[in-house]
């Protein structure tokens, strides 16, 4: 009997893959529904022995059975998307069952619990610090340093809490890891339980995600006697942007308003019900895994600079070939968009491109040169974020795009500070008097004086990033505002 893997991955299941596996069933075949292997233009991309075919409609599957080959892609590990990366984090993607422990633990899994169980809470922190693991969610903090200060604190309760809250536009690697291998966050976790004294975990799940959250919540329950004493609990989100930001999250979590707190006191000293709380993205959770059972020292040397290990990139927006890709710190801009991602989807050339969220820079051909890094991307008014990477065309207006920064800005405000409640919303009109035709250069000015204040004076990168789109707009863009009023 033919064996058939097909995704049940969110983006699958958009694209028909239920439908798809459906069809093979009636035909006869076994059919075993795996993770994603994140070549998205694929899907639903079916998986029989070994051999890739996609996308596939339900009309292509006799097609397939007879060895017709007209959505034949070859042997999926050989296709040129997988073979230029480096999986670390995603090393398991496509090749598993999400809610099989046997599929995890014979792929490499519960491997890193052992050897931090085996050497102990303090070497255990060393291995994250020595690695030079860095928040994957957009600040980029140094976790071992994190987790260091919770373990530090004082005896008492402590907490884990997964920040699962992806809201950044052309984001989806913690959705793809929580429905392709939630059980790897979960080892994560009880790593971080472990090393930390921490005894109960939270993962917080932004809403739009419920094939996520109930994968999560059926995991807690196989997982939950190989992780004791340790528990998780998921709670699901109420959709507000803000909240990814770990006070917001906080708050939600105990039940209160979704808005940012002052700091100090930081979280990993007074966090979650006024305990050490080490609060950590999904990506940053779901590396520790591999980190622990292959030492700090290996994870570290793939990258001599200051960003680490590997970054899970997510290309989309306009882009012929859209999807996950992991790779080491480093790789261009013009790499990723051009050679990779096949340009455009429209074929038409290539105008823009944002990283980071929707709070991202945007930057131009010219300067796609730019190596994927931390270090590289501050140093030129821009942000990796969450690694999302959203293409635009030629057709973009990019005064637009400024004006839709200050919108989003003002929708999702939390409203504890003045200058992101107050400022985005006075940039969103400034922007309409500059499209309306009012003297550009004026509008202009004041945008730029704006922008000074909101990234210095508000509490939370909501308010102090929204200047980086806008500020690149300007700047890189200047042809789409200046002939727009009659002062231009």
């Amino acid at each position: 009997m033919t064996r058939v893997r097909v995704s049940d991955d969110a983006l699958a299941l958009a694209c028909g893959a239920d439908e798809v596996a459906a069809a093979f069933r009636r035909q006869g075949c076994t059919v075993e529904r795996v993770s994603s292997w994140g070549m998205h233009w694929l899907e639903p991309l079916v998986d029989i022995g070994g051999d890739g075919f996609g996308p596939v409609e339900v009309a292509d599957v006799p097609e397939i059975l007879r060895g017709d080959g007209a959505k034949a892609i070859g042997r999926i590990a050989d296709h040129p998307f997988l073979t230029r990366q480096q999986r670390l984090t995603f090393a398991r993607a496509g090749k598993t069952r999400p809610l099989d422990l046997g599929d995890y633990a014979a792929n490499g899994g519960w491997a890193g619990l052992k050897r931090a169980g085996a050497i102990g809470a303090q070497a255990s922190i060393d291995e994250v610090t020595v690695s030079g693991l860095r928040g994957r969610g957009g600040a980029g903090f140094p976790a071992g340093r994190k987790w260091q200060t919770v373990a530090d604190a004082p005896a008492g309760p402590k907490y884990i809490v997964c920040n699962a809250d992806e809201g950044d536009s052309a984001t989806f690697a913690d959705r793809m890891l929580m429905e392709g291998d939630p059980f790897c966050l979960i080892e994560g976790m009880a790593i971080a339980a472990l090393a930390t004294g921490a005894d109960k975990g939270f993962v917080y799940v932004r809403s739009e995600y419920p094939h996520a959250f109930a994968k999560l919540k059926a995991v807690v329950a196989l997982a939950a006697p190989l992780i004791a004493p340790f528990t998780i609990e998921v709670r699901l989100g109420a959709g507000a942007y803000v909240c990814g930001e770990e006070t917001s999250l906080l708050n939600s979590l105990e039940g209160k308003r979704g808005e940012v707190r002052a700091k100090p006191p930081l979280p990993a000293l007074e966090g979650l019900f006024g305990c050490p709380t080490v609060v950590n993205n999904v990506l940053t959770l779901a590396a520790v895994p591999h980190i622990l059972s292959e030492g700090g020292d290996a994870y570290a040397s793939l990258e001599p600079g200051r960003s680490r290990g590997t970054v899970a990139i997510q290309l989309a927006g306009n882009i012929r070939h859209g999807g996950l890709f992991e790779c080491g710190f480093g790789v261009t801009l013009r790499e990723l968009v051009e050679e990779i991602g096949g340009g455009t989807a429209s074929g038409r050339p290539v105008r823009a491109v944002q990283v980071g969220g929707p709070l991202g820079a945007y930057f131009p051909p010219e300067m796609f040169d730019t190596p994927f890094d931390y270090e590289t991307f501050a140093a030129r008014d821009g942000l990796i974020g969450h690694g999302g990477v959203c293409v635009f065309d030629d057709t973009v207006d990019m005064a637009r795009m400024a004006r839709f920064a200050f919108d989003f800005c003002a929708a999702e405000s939390c409203g504890k500070c003045t200058p992101c409640r107050i400022g985005a919303v006075r940039g969103r009109e400034t922007i309409d008097r500059l499209l309306a035709g009012e003297d550009a250069a004026a509008q202009i000015e004041l945008v730029t004086d704006l922008c000074e204040t909101m990234k210095f004076g508000s509490l939370c990168a909501l308010g102090g990033f929204t200047p980086f789109p806008v500020m690149s707009a300007l700047s890189h863009f200047p042809e789409d505002f200046a002939g727009r009023g009659r002062g231009g």
